[in-house]
């Protein structure tokens, strides 16, 4: 999914969850003629995920939902909700059980009807929907398939709050919609919250947290290999996310090598925190391995145009490029960003241009992709341009998604929601005026470097 950065260690948040004990039977399928009632629940056939009615409030003014949750784990442990918008208030008059077309269906007893499976109607014509059972797996899927064994419909393609290993979160939308997590609303309300997850619909290649219709938060862009791995060595092992094609699109998923007795999951929080989490078993508390955004800084669009946050410092705040100085130097002061940073000296385009090399950078957004260009070829595209304002560029380690083994990315007019960071990120190559005294830097010429060892070629440049 993301490849999502993995810091260290930051802080916990963890919230309780009241399950109901309901435990009188337990199965690891839901059979037509054996509806799910509030005093029975399907488990996992190795213990580990249980589905079931549980209620997360504390509070005398209880509601009930039908989803799937960590057995042996005692808090924050719910991953799936079924009637997320439309709650049980008795949990004894509901049932979730097969309709006549092998839908699931959760319903009260007046026939007021909760949640259901929807499978199409086409699709419940054809032979393979008839019969057939629901089950829980181990990975905390819950797959209803037809007495052919087809699979109808499954958990995973419906995800709530939480991407568990193994789930492929659909990153493209060629012929289907995008996938996406959505946060609770608050701890004890599991209903659609405010904020949201999933790829840029314009560009798969980053993430978005959203804020309703608006960007809270962006990930850092893919840029290398589509199986980033990260070691943690609290667990002594590795996390991989992953970029995969299946059929028609591109799918994210993330997970830790099997067998692994870990349990890690990736969630986003009621107040729009992008969290990598593991279980930890000796103080009984989830870990987060990363957390964002921390800061108002790490917020999309924060520093403005052309300002960038910079995580490098013991006080993490915005600044401007090298080069460039506030447009309101009163708000900067005040720590008031989001007006940007403007060039204290215009380009002249064509007149000894060159590049400010800023290392371990989220790249901005609203870049240009493009396809099949060498190292010296995108450089080109830039240079050649008098309106590109930077160039980012990638070779691609393993085999590639959509036939390109190469990542140009260009910028055309402000660069916004830019970070910088220790340790991750990549290289930013951002267009300086050449004559200003501090760098000479002519295209595919010579590069003399005064005063100031940021402002640098690219190496093929020099």
């Amino acid at each position: 999914m993301d490849p999502l950065p993995i810091h260290t260690i930051i802080c916990l948040v963890c919230w309780s969850f009241c399950l109901l004990p309901f435990y009188a039977s337990s199965s690891s399928r839901l059979l037509p003629d054996k509806p799910l009632s509030a005093g029975s629940t399907i488990t996992s056939d190795d213990g580990t995920f249980a589905l079931g009615f549980f209620s997360p409030s504390s509070s005398s003014t209880k509601y009930y939902y039908v989803g799937i949750w960590y057995r042996n784990i005692p808090e924050d442990n719910v991953v799936w909700v079924a009637n997320r918008a439309m709650p049980i208030t008795d949990p004894s008059s509901a049932t979730l059980a097969f309709t006549s077309g092998s839908n699931l269906a959760l319903s009260d007893t007046s026939g007021q009807l909760l949640w259901t499976t929807n499978i199409s109607a086409a699709r419940n014509s054809s032979s393979e929907a008839t019969g057939g059972e629901a089950t829980l797996d181990n990975n905390g899927n819950f797959i209803l398939r037809s007495s052919h064994g087809t699979i109808l419909w499954q958990s995973f393609d419906y995800p709530t709050d939480t991407h568990l290993p193994g789930m492929n979160l659909r990153i493209t939308h060629k012929m289907h919609a995008l996938q996406q997590l959505i946060s609770w609303r608050n701890p004890q309300d599991p209903s659609p919250g405010n904020f949201s997850y999933s790829a840029d619909p314009d560009e798969f290649r980053q993430r978005i947290t959203w804020n309703g219709s608006t960007p809270y938060r962006r990930s850092l862009v893919w840029n290398n290999n589509l199986v980033v791995g990260k070691y943690i060595e609290s667990i002594k092992s590795t996390i991989y996310y992953t970029l995969q094609i299946i059929g028609d699109e591109v799918y994210a998923s993330f997970g830790l090598p099997v067998p692994s007795v870990s349990v890690v999951l990736m969630k986003i929080d009621y107040l729009g925190k992008m969290k990598t989490q593991i279980w930890n078993s000796n103080s009984s508390k989830w870990t987060d391995l990363y957390s964002g955004p921390n800061q108002e800084c790490n917020k999309f669009g924060y520093c403005g145009p052309s300002g960038y946050c910079d995580n490098t410092q013991p006080i993490v705040t915005c600044k401007c490029f090298d080069g460039f100085e506030p447009n309101n130097k009163q708000d900067w002061m005040a720590r008031r960003f989001s007006q940007g940073c403007h060039r204290m000296e215009a380009l002249r385009c064509g007149q000894g241009d060159g590049f400010l090399n800023m290392s371990t950078m989220k790249i901005p957004d609203q870049f240009l992709y493009v396809k099949n260009r060498s190292l010296d070829e995108c450089i080109a595209e830039c240079t050649s341009n008098c309106s590109c304002m930077a160039y980012a560029y990638s070779t691609m380690r393993t085999n590639a998604i959509d036939e390109d083994d190469t990542r140009c990315l260009l910028w055309i007019g402000d660069l916004i929601d830019t970070e910088k960071f220790i340790g991750q990120g990549e290289n930013l190559y951002i267009r300086v005026n050449g004559l200003s005294g501090t760098v000479y830097c002519f295209c595919f010429s010579a590069c003399f470097i005064r005063y100031t060892p940021l402002f640098v070629c690219p190496v093929e440049l020099q």
